[in-house]
């Protein structure tokens, strides 16, 4: 039989993802790179005690909406929800406000385990290569040291940090075919490739299903190897939803007066470029 990775649901790609699971999901900060309908399906089928592994544990739906993102949701919808049991994270909480997810820790409903962003990926990519580990100098004579075998290397101390892996990976790209090759736009390409490959059964949420021989072989960054199911998004459509929590407003008020001030000051001092 031919092979044809996609899948007609979002819900149908994530049947199989049962209370305890361990999940990556990909994307950098801004909800553009995330698998934000795969995070809806996974909330809908109600599981539990969910270990994830990402970089921040989402700013909320209402944050995105503010920006005009059609599909809203980041990792928030599953931290709101209380539907985690621990986060391995790099960027947890916010800087502008307190999110939800600082919110659960402070209360001690969450687990936490704080990764280097950049140890985080060398972590995920050695799970992908089948490595036993890679050794980093992030961290030597920090807290981050703690219960980590230690090695000098030409002069220079490392820490052995162990491989990441997960039972599922969601990601998202911007274009796929039936044979899982990927594309991505932008910010989807950080740790949505990294991810690929890195579980047992890695997903992909694309923009657009494309014909086999569509993508040109020089950018496909993933090879459908790595992938084992596809879905395709909807067509955006312009409907507006209402924004109803207060610190995503306030947090976008303040944001606009610091631009407003900025753009002020730079105009007092000639700087400013039309």
């Amino acid at each position: 039989m031919p092979i044809n990775k996609i899948v007609n649901s979002f819900d149908e790609a994530v049947a199989d993802i049962e209370d305890g699971a361990v999940i990556m999901v990909g994307g950098f900060g801004t909800v553009v790179s995330i698998p934000s309908l795969l995070l809806e399906a996974i909330y809908r089928k109600g599981v539990r005690n969910l270990t994830t592994i990402s970089n921040s544990t989402g700013f909320g739906s209402d944050v995105w909406k503010l920006q005009g993102a059609p599909f809203p949701e980041d990792m928030d919808i599953l931290v709101r929800n209380e539907r985690i049991k621990k986060s391995i994270v790099s960027a947890p909480v916010s800087a502008l406000y307190v999110n939800n997810f600082e919110k659960l820790l402070r209360a001690g409903k969450v687990e936490i385990e704080m990764v280097p962003q950049g140890t985080l990926a060398e972590r995920i990519r050695a799970a992908k290569a089948g490595l036993g580990g890679v050794y980093v100098p992030t961290g030597v004579g920090t807290v981050v040291e703690e219960g980590k075998e230690k090695k000098t290397i030409d002069g220079r101390e490392y820490l052995l940090e162990l491989p990441i892996k997960a039972d599922f990976a969601m990601i998202h790209a911007h274009k796929g075919d039936r044979w899982g090759n990927l594309v991505y736009r932008g910010t989807s390409r950080t740790f949505n490739p990294t991810m690929a490959g890195a579980a047992r059964i890695t997903i992909a949420e694309v923009d657009q299903i494309v014909e086999l021989g569509e993508l040109d072989p020089e950018c496909i960054v993933t090879p459908g190897v790595y992938v084992d199911r596809v879905v395709a998004r909807p067509k955006v459509t312009d409907a507006h939803e209402e924004i109803t929590d207060a610190q995503a407003l306030e947090s976008r008020k303040r944001t606009d007066q610091e631009i407003r001030a900025t753009i002020e000051r730079a105009e007092e001092r000639g700087l400013r470029h039309e």
